[in-house]
């Protein structure tokens, strides 16, 4: 499935067989591009204790990642296409907490998924940032000797939001590798490259920690334009236009962050253990 070109394998993990450290050694096997399957993540369905569903996702090299906003899309549509939730409303667990989820149904088919994703973290211990407690609102920090801008946001993962005069002139892909693994981030860190149209529309191009470019992220295009808010570049409600295409995230000051935005299914098929099971057994994982 896709959520505007991130693209993702569902796995249904609901019985458990499969344990999470199996899961993390068979991803990025199953995401390779022209070897695997091909993907931007493993997006896991799993059975929750609190609400309907658990997500999990497992990044291209083997990190879990807490949150994902285009994977928890696809997966919403996932369970209402195959009759495992009768109501348009419901929730997912995940690492970054409880998720709401409004399908948007036409003729019982799902066009758009609506997430509340809770509220932005911006104190820096929580993010995490080294360095002193703070926010981090249009802060220098220095990228091939180049003085940027950036503004830390978590969704649940973390995110460095730079705002620049042209992405088609801006190096974001070389910039995004350097800062993932930048000091001043503990837990590495998504990056936002963000090119201002007005105040109601951006376009962002995303360096995902642990995948590289991708053409959408949920989380990033909400990490965004709570940065432009917080900034006053932006209004309330923003378009953020992705290489993939467009979601509508809405934020106000002290509020949550709501996103809505499409879901597809591309394919089903079946995987063949083999040598996925094989070498998850070397490491221990596999039950």
């Amino acid at each position: 499935m896709h959520g505007l070109g991130n693209d993702f394998i569902i796995i249904d993990n609901r019985d458990g067989r499969l344990a999470p450290a199996y899961l993390a050694r068979i991803a990025p096997v199953l995401c390779r591009r022209h070897f695997g399957v091909g993907a931007d993540g493993l997006a896991v369905l799993s059975a929750s204790s609190e609400v309907p569903f658990r997500m999990q996702i497992f990044n291209p090299d083997g990190s879990e990642a807490e949150m994902c906003g285009n994977a928890i899309r696809c997966l919403a549509k996932y369970v209402w296409d195959r009759g495992l939730v009768k109501k348009e409303i419901f929730a997912f667990e995940t690492a970054a907490g409880i998720k709401e989820i409004n399908l948007v149904i036409c003729d019982r088919k799902v066009t758009a998924v609506r997430v509340d994703m809770g509220y932005p973290i911006l104190e820096s211990e929580r993010i995490p940032l080294n360095g002193p407690p703070r926010r981090a609102v249009d802060e220098k920090i220095l990228v091939e000797n180049e003085e940027l801008l950036f503004t830390a946001v978590s969704m649940g993962n973390p995110h460095c939001v730079i705002f620049v005069p042209s992405l088609e002139k801006a190096p974001w892909k070389s910039w995004g590798a350097l800062l993932e693994r930048d000091p001043l981030f503990p837990n590495r860190t998504n990056v936002e490259f963000v090119e201002l149209i007005t105040s109601g529309r951006i376009k962002v191009k995303v360096w995902e920690r642990g995948a590289g470019a991708t053409l959408a992220c949920g989380t990033g295009a909400c990490a965004s334009a709570v940065a432009g808010v917080l900034t006053g570049r932006l209004g309330n409600a923003v378009e953020v236009h992705l290489p993939g295409g467009t979601l509508m995230v809405n934020w106000e000051k002290g509020g949550k962050v709501y996103m809505e935005g499409p879901a597809e299914e591309v394919f089903t098929g079946r995987i063949e253990a083999g040598n996925l099971v094989e070498e998850a057994r070397q490491f221990g994982s596999y039950r």
